[in-house]
């Protein structure tokens, strides 16, 4: 069952996090001179590795996941992170299982992920990544549609 509540609005932390994630794209484009799109970094990467190309990829990913984790340890009141304990985590195996597979099946017919086309593809001007995150923004608004208010 989905949660009818609302997150609680955090601009302080929503700044610093797309400024955070703003310059992780920049930085592994300028260090790298690679897109820091995930589905780019899992599959050209490291699910058909290029040798000396490896390290630089898990290291992203390992920071992208264990810093929640991170966050909540290191004092959520130090941060203004407290809500991070109390978010609703879905634990339906079937529907996270399911959504993952259409995400996954999505970013190889779009070319990309979400991260790579809006952060890394609007910040070069690519027309491409403008049309492609209007597609998710349009398919999202209508999930959210449907499973809200007809399922």
């Amino acid at each position: 069952m989905l949660p009818s509540t609302l997150t609680e609005f955090t601009p302080y932390a929503s700044l610093i996090g797309g400024i955070m994630i703003g310059l992780s794209a920049l930085l592994v484009l300028l260090v790298f001179g690679r897109v820091a799109g995930i589905s780019g970094i899992t599959t050209q990467g490291l699910l058909s590795p290029v040798s000396g190309d490896s390290l630089w990829r898990v290291a992203f990913l390992l920071g992208l996941v264990s810093a929640p984790w991170f966050l909540t340890k290191i004092g959520q009141d130090q941060w203004g992170l407290e809500y991070l304990a109390t978010l609703p985590v879905s634990t339906e195996l079937m529907g996270m299982s399911l959504a993952g597979l259409a995400v996954g099946v999505g970013t190889v017919l779009g070319s990309g992920c979400t991260s790579g086309h809006g952060v890394c593809g609007l910040g070069r001007r690519s027309g491409r990544s403008l049309v492609a995150v209007v597609i998710f923004m349009i398919t999202a608004a209508l999930t959210v549609a449907v499973l809200r208010h007809l399922v």
